[in-house]
């Protein structure tokens, strides 16, 4: 049995990284672990919210917003536990309570895969995405990272990203290797090649061969341009049912096609879930 975490604000809990989380554990017969970051330095209200309130209610109202912050946290765990438990799916719950970043990097250390919201940030500000928290995961994470939009749609089809690179291949690798059972779902390979280049797939006779194994009705899609162009203008437009599967970075070594800002451009200008593999050979 597979083991799945997904990592929650408890001050801020998002439905729709429950909502995925569940399919993919169900999908894979994995074991789903809700992991709520109770991080101690992390607060509903802002310093300016209290700064302005007299000496005498200052202490009354940062009680007041603790006892609310207490029960934010709990509410969260109790809507993930009834999700869980109405999917009739095996779970547990974390409660770490250190610093988030710290803590969800150590849990990566013993998950199969991570689950989290695209919009993140442990802290009461939003940022524009992808969020510093989220950067900070894509290079430091231990697992396999599944990058989900506020809104839950059932995944029914897969678009693996390639470009021949060692990276995206190991990608598509551990996405098959974590669900097994999705062999009969549609699958779409696409490729990105410069205008001087062939329409031919890189490496296409290996990778057809191997790709075959695992999911034999794959459909192969070649496109001319840019990369961060020609993606996003391929998925944008379509049905939002689809999960996005791509390589990233690691300790400088960049595929010609998923750089870093492959992962940043897909993020700002799409609402799709992402699965999002490390290559640590690299």
């Amino acid at each position: 049995m597979k083991k799945i975490i997904a990592a929650f604000d408890g001050l801020k809990y998002s439905q729709a990284t429950t909502d995925y989380a569940i399919q993919c554990a169900t999908d894979s017969n994995a074991h789903l672990v809700g992991v709520f970051l109770d991080d101690m330095t992390h607060h509903t209200y802002k310093l300016y919210d209290v700064v302005h309130i007299e000496a005498g209610n200052l202490e009354k109202k940062i009680e007041r917003y603790r006892q609310e912050e207490v029960d934010l946290r709990k509410d969260a765990t109790e809507k993930f536990e009834i999700s869980c438990r109405n999917a009739c799916l095996n779970h547990s719950i974390h409660h770490d309570r250190n610093i988030a970043l710290h803590d969800i990097i150590h849990e990566s250390v013993y998950a199969d895969m991570l689950v989290i919201s695209g919009k993140e940030t442990f802290t009461a500000f939003e940022e524009q995405l992808p969020t510093r928290f989220i950067k900070y995961l894509l290079t430091h994470l231990e697992c396999p990272l599944m990058v989900v939009p506020e809104k839950y749609r059932q995944i029914k089809k897969v678009v693996f990203l390639f470009d021949g690179e060692p990276s995206s291949v190991y990608a598509i690798k551990m996405f098959s290797y974590l669900f097994p059972n999705w062999g009969d779902i549609p699958v779409e390979v696409v490729t990105v090649k410069e205008a001087d280049e062939s329409m031919h797939l890189p490496d296409g006779r290996l990778m057809k061969e191997f790709l075959k194994r695992h999911y034999p009705q794959a459909v192969y899609t070649v496109i001319k341009g840019l990369p961060d162009i020609e993606i996003v203008n391929h998925v944008k437009n379509r049905n939002q049912d689809e999960l996005i599967v791509l390589g990233a970075y690691q300790r400088g070594k960049v595929s010609r096609l998923f750089k870093p800002s492959m992962v940043d451009v897909l993020m700002q200008d799409i609402s799709l879930p992402l699965f999002i593999v490390k290559d640590r050979r690299l």
